[in-house]
């Protein structure tokens, strides 16, 4: 499911327009990665949970020529599933 066809399926169930829903969408990705970009968790209790994650610098291999290279330090983000969307999924 694309995000055209999810802002289509939430409008149908829920009522709203799709114009709506898609407003609504948008806030809610600027939410979440704003807080994630500060460092705050976002959990969605029992369905989702977004966090930043830090991955120190290392040493990595280039494959080509076997020289070694430094990876700089970098942040990532970490997306957990929670226990209802588990259970949904068996």
């Amino acid at each position: 499911m694309n995000r055209s066809e999810l802002v289509a399926a939430v409008a149908a169930a829920s009522g709203q327009s799709q114009t709506a829903v898609n407003g609504v969408l948008d806030a809610l990705f600027a939410t979440v990665s704003a807080e994630v970009a500060k460092g705050n968790k976002v959990t969605v209790p029992g369905w989702v949970a977004f966090e930043r994650t830090s991955r120190a610098a290392r040493t990595g291999r280039n494959p080509q020529t076997g020289a070694t290279i430094q990876i700089a330090a970098s942040n990532s983000v970490k997306v957990s599933a929670g226990s209802k969307l588990k259970a949904a999924v068996k």
